[in-house]
């Protein structure tokens, strides 16, 4: 496959290029989102022609000693023939890899894990590359990996073909004002979502340093920590499709028929509880039976209410989770006491962005529900949510057992 007419695409201005990636948000994030998630130590974005490598964005934690705007020659890369074919190339240990252990660029660059997935705008022109490298062996041919990584470089290529758009007619304000929330919606769902497992997690190691000798206690604390590592990972690809739904994929489910829900959900509190060890979490969770949904989506609407009820209820009560079957409906209830929410409120509670009860916070209220609400309606349910002095703040969801019609 060729590139359109040459004559057809604009001249290659590497200097523009990269202002272009440099104005794109979610560059960083995503690049250690991918870092992270793929345990590797270096990723780039790279404009990639016939006869030029240049790197547009890095993160380098492994002393690669590549800049942005630095390039490589051509020849010395594999990037060269991910451009020929449009083939993703994967290597999980170029050394013991019959394709690549004689490959001069492994040799070259003294790597042995290696992704490289193509970035096409959608009139067909090939931008570049979106990469990552580490000097040891990693499982990238994984498929969440390298499904990651293909998404990733859509976003790329669709967020790059956005902002030259707004910049070709910036008179169209509305354009440009939708590509700005696409970018912060991606960014804070990242920030939002990934903070609970995060914290979890460095709650595991506070404890584990406290008691370092106990293999009951280092046990237990592994095991959630282990938890929290898969939900990560589920996240990221939540965040994913989230970002390809608000461009028009929908908001995606891997629905399945699910057992032990109820260990899942036991899981969640878990990992609250050590979030906010002063507060009290008072769980009641009855599910007997098996349910049709998106068993990491369900555990995330979870994740979302507690700590939104926690981060806003009176320190000195429980908040209370309910959650059982009531006839064909798994109905999830969350309970704080404290500060009603102002009535006029209330029917904004579920949007994008919309600001708390407390004055400048913008913590818990707005995305975290906002994304409960997505997982809902996914599911064929409801969310809703009533607030009094009297009652306190109550939210909840029910969802068919059966899933969506």
């Amino acid at each position: 496959m060729t590139d359109p007419d040459p004559a057809q695409q604009p001249a290659f201005n590497p200097v523009q290029d990269l202002r272009d990636i440099e104005s794109l948000d979610i560059v960083t994030a995503l690049l250690e989102v991918v870092c992270e998630t793929a345990g590797v130590g270096f990723a780039a974005i790279a404009r990639v022609t016939e006869t030029t490598w240049t790197a547009m964005a890095v993160r380098d934690a492994i002393s690669f000693g590549l800049k942005p705007g630095e390039q490589l020659d051509i020849h010395s890369t594999l990037c060269k023939e991910v451009r020929q074919s449009r083939q993703v190339i994967v290597i999980d240990q170029a050394s013991l890899d019959p394709v690549y252990a004689n490959h001069h660029t492994p040799r070259l660059f003294g790597i042995e894990s290696y992704i490289s997935v193509p970035i096409v705008l959608s009139d067909g022109m090939y931008f570049g590359n979106l990469c990552a490298l580490d000097r040891r062996p990693a499982r990238m041919s994984e498929a969440r990996i390298v499904n990651m990584f293909s998404l990733f470089a859509r976003l790329i290529a669709l967020q790059l073909e956005n902002h030259r758009r707004a910049k070709e007619d910036a008179a169209v304000l509305g354009v440009e004002r939708a590509n700005s929330a696409l970018r912060e919606q991606f960014i804070a769902i990242m920030g939002h979502d990934l903070r609970n497992p995060l914290a979890g997690m460095q709650a595991g190691v506070t404890v584990l340093q406290r008691v370092p000798n106990d293999p009951d206690i280092v046990g237990r604390i592994a095991n959630r920590m282990a938890g929290s590592v898969r939900r990560m990972s589920l996240l990221v690809d939540d965040v994913v499709d989230f970002a390809r739904g608000r461009l028009g994929g929908g908001f995606g489910l891997d629905l399945r028929w699910e057992e032990g829900l109820d260990e899942a959900l036991d899981h969640v509190v878990a990992e609250l509880r050590s979030i906010y060890p002063d507060r009290r979490v008072e769980a009641r969770i009855r599910i007997d039976q098996a349910v049709r949904c998106d068993k990491s989506r369900v555990e995330q609407l979870v994740s979302n209410l507690l700590a939104n009820a926690l981060f806003h209820g009176d320190a000195t009560s429980p908040v209370e989770l309910n959650a059982d079957v009531d006839g064909d409906l798994l109905r999830i209830a969350v309970t704080n006491q404290g500060e009603a929410i102002d009535p006029a409120f209330l029917p904004r509670m579920f949007e994008a962005y919309s600001q708390g009860r407390m004055s400048g916070s913008r913590n818990g209220l707005g995305l975290g529900l906002f994304i409960c609400a997505q997982v809902a309606r996914g599911h064929g349910g409801t969310i809703a949510v009533s607030s009094s002095v009297a009652d306190g703040t109550r939210f909840v969801a029910a969802l068919p057992l059966a899933g969506p019609a």
